[in-house]
């Protein structure tokens, strides 16, 4: 499995930490330490051998000792204060104070919820006049919106009745469609519909806060036995349509926030990703976003279809440079 960028970013800035408070220590110490290969830690430290601070010149960049490298041995001499605790500024202060007092009204475990109050004073000390900035903020609970379509949905599976959703996808595009709720699921954050889609004639997956409205219709939800559910909270892309794409480098972002998804790295720098794709508005939406970090799609069939909507997309365009 391919590590992923904020994992690598994380293991890096502790490695300065531990260098910081281990001086002079062996790279295969490092490696034990890190659980990770002697090769990768000298990768990592090459890497960190040119961070630093802006301005980015010698002076501003993270520094070891070369000769102590030569003889396998790492050690610290200039950190560029990378080890030192994380000051806030007035600004993410109240940004982070907000999100916190946003929690205080979840549904959380007793000991979680003592610790979020315990970080808001903590934090309210730390910031100081800024605080009071947070408690202008009004926070807009949608909880109780979800909860009441989340019963709806719940009466409409214990009636066995059909439901009619006005719904926002993940590619932003708002659709009415009637559904046969099959099961309503949680992860602990989010509710989810499972259910047959008469519009996609198939089963879907509907984030519940995504719902604009739902309505229990009088029509029965007809019967699917040939579904088999999972009771995953996600679709299960592997039966989806499997789409592989080229992506350059810096794309890596995107692939590493697909659930079931197949990354390799190719030759030249850039990745191979293979994913199963159950919109292919949301595939549409993507691609076009991420242009010229684009290279190749397969099957063909999808490329020529994306094609073809990035040329609309363009004759659009030069329809009104014309006008």
């Amino acid at each position: 499995m391919i590590e992923t960028a904020p994992d690598r970013l994380t293991r890096m800035l502790a490695m300065v930490a531990y260098l910081r408070d281990n001086p002079a220590v062996p790279v295969a110490e490092v490696a034990e330490h890190f659980a990770i290969t002697e090769d990768q830690v000298i990768a990592d430290v090459n890497t960190l051998w040119v961070s630093g601070t802006p301005g980015y010149m010698h002076g501003d960049l993270i520094d070891f000792a070369g000769d102590d490298l030569d003889h396998g041995v790492l050690t610290l001499l200039d950190s560029r204060e990378m080890d030192r605790p994380l000051r806030l500024s007035p600004g993410e202060a109240v940004a982070l104070l907000v999100a916190l007092q946003s929690l205080q009204g979840a549904a959380l475990a007793p000991e979680d919820s003592a610790l979020v109050e315990e970080t808001i004073a903590v934090l309210r000390t730390a910031a100081g006049e800024a605080a009071q900035a947070a408690d202008a903020v009004e926070l807009v609970d949608r909880r109780r919106e979800v909860d009441d379509r989340a019963a709806r949905i719940r009466e409409g599976l214990l009636a066995g009745r059909r439901l009619h959703l006005r719904y926002v996808s993940a590619s932003d595009q708002t659709t009415e469609r009637d559904v046969d709720p099959l099961q309503l699921l949680t992860d602990g954050e989010r509710w989810f519909l499972v259910g047959w889609c008469h519009r996609a004639e198939g089963v879907r997956h509907f984030r519940v806060d995504r719902i604009l409205e739902v309505q229990v219709l009088d029509a029965a939800a007809d019967a699917h036995p040939d579904v088999r559910l999972t009771g995953r909270t996600e679709p299960d892309t592997a039966r989806a349509e499997q789409v592989r794409l080229e992506l350059a480098s810096r794309a890596r972002w995107f692939a590493e926030q697909l659930p079931d998804a197949h990354i390799t790295e190719l030759d030249d720098g850039w990745l191979e990703l293979t994913v199963g794709v159950v919109d292919l508005a949301w595939l549409h939406n993507i691609v076009l976003a991420l242009g010229p970090d684009v290279r190749a799609v397969e099957p063909a069939s999808i490329a020529a279809r994306l094609s073809a909507t990035a040329q609309s997309a363009l004759d659009a365009y030069a329809a009104l440079e014309r006008h």
